[in-house]
């Protein structure tokens, strides 16, 4: 197992800067009053492609030689990844297949198809993706780019943590969203290197909470398919991430679908901006852990903003 290292992360963002946008950092004094914390929202969905993801992805594509990039790249993926990596496969004008679950939203598959990725659907789970991505890999020997498994993607993903530290400076904790922990990984990887008085805290939905019982138990515990709003954060861990998130997070924080829709709402009410529900999943986990963060500068990752704007989950059914 290749562990990436911070020179990696280095080099990730020379070589993603003319592909990524160097995102904002927001705040709210509302949200600071409701908190207690001095919060600074990193606005990933402000990313191309409307995701974090795109830091990863492109710092795979764009590291593949000339050889490996002519057969493209594949992966599977509920939504953001697959579109992050059809972004950076169409960047460099190479093929891009995604195998993604029937139920993944229809604006997320719609990206997929507008930026060039053909689709092969599955069922939603972990077990079906990945039965179906082995097929798609021998049948057209392009190479696999994990959304999240990946020293390339971890690394890709490292320079948002890089970024921040450059944005804010000293910072008492950073806190973002968990599925199967490669935006995690990459604070992890980054933070331990350049700025580890900052702890590390993970959210993730309680519907899907695998994340938060490897941790407790010490070992990966992994669901195959779990059903949350956060529809970006029902993956498991992986062995590679499990190596970060085990060594670096100081805790991870649960937060159950009412709230994590609270907390989207607020975000949109409050910061005028469109983040998706696994985005919301860290300013929940704040709300209800509110004896942690209070007094503290605390770095809240918004990881994505790819909703369906037909389908926010405060409209009735």
């Amino acid at each position: 197992m290749e562990i990436p290292t911070y020179d990696d992360v280095v080099s990730a963002h020379a070589r993603i800067a003319p592909h990524i946008h160097r995102t904002p950092i927001f705040t709210s004094t509302f949200l600071d009053g409701l908190t207690g914390a001095s919060l600074f929202f990193k606005c990933e969905n402000f990313q191309k492609a409307g995701a974090f993801k795109v830091r990863g992805a492109s710092n795979a594509v764009f590291g593949l030689d000339e050889e490996k990039a002519a057969a493209g790249v594949a992966t599977h993926s509920s939504g953001n990844h697959a579109l992050s990596l059809s972004y950076a496969a169409g960047k460099r004008g190479i093929p891009v297949t995604v195998v993604m679950p029937k139920t993944a939203p229809e604006p997320k598959k719609a990206a997929v198809r507008g930026y060039g990725g053909r689709i092969v659907e599955c069922e939603p789970s972990t077990s079906s993706r990945e039965a179906m991505l082995a097929e798609v890999v021998a049948e057209t020997g392009a190479e696999f780019v994990h959304p999240y498994n990946d020293p390339r993607v971890i690394a890709g993903q490292g320079t948002c943590a890089k970024e921040i530290v450059e944005q804010l400076g000293p910072l008492d904790a950073v806190i973002a969203p968990i599925g199967g922990g490669g935006m995690i990984s990459g604070c992890c990887l980054t933070l331990s290197a350049i700025a580890s008085q900052a702890k590390i805290y993970a959210a993730e939905p309680k519907n899907a909470d695998d994340a938060h019982r490897s941790l407790k138990a010490g070992h990966i515990i992994a669901d195959d398919a779990p059903q949350t709003v956060a529809d970006g954060l029902k993956v498991p861990l992986k062995e590679l991430t499990w190596h970060f998130v085990s060594r670096y997070v100081e805790d991870i924080l649960l937060a159950t679908e009412d709230e994590i829709v609270e907390a989207m709402r607020l975000i949109w009410q409050r910061m005028k901006i469109v983040v998706e529900p696994s985005s919301a999943v860290p300013l929940a986990a704040i709300l209800k852990n509110k004896h942690i963060f209070a007094g503290k500068r605390v770095c809240v990752v918004l990881t994505g903003g790819n909703v369906d704007l037909d389908k926010l989950p405060w409209m009735a059914a």
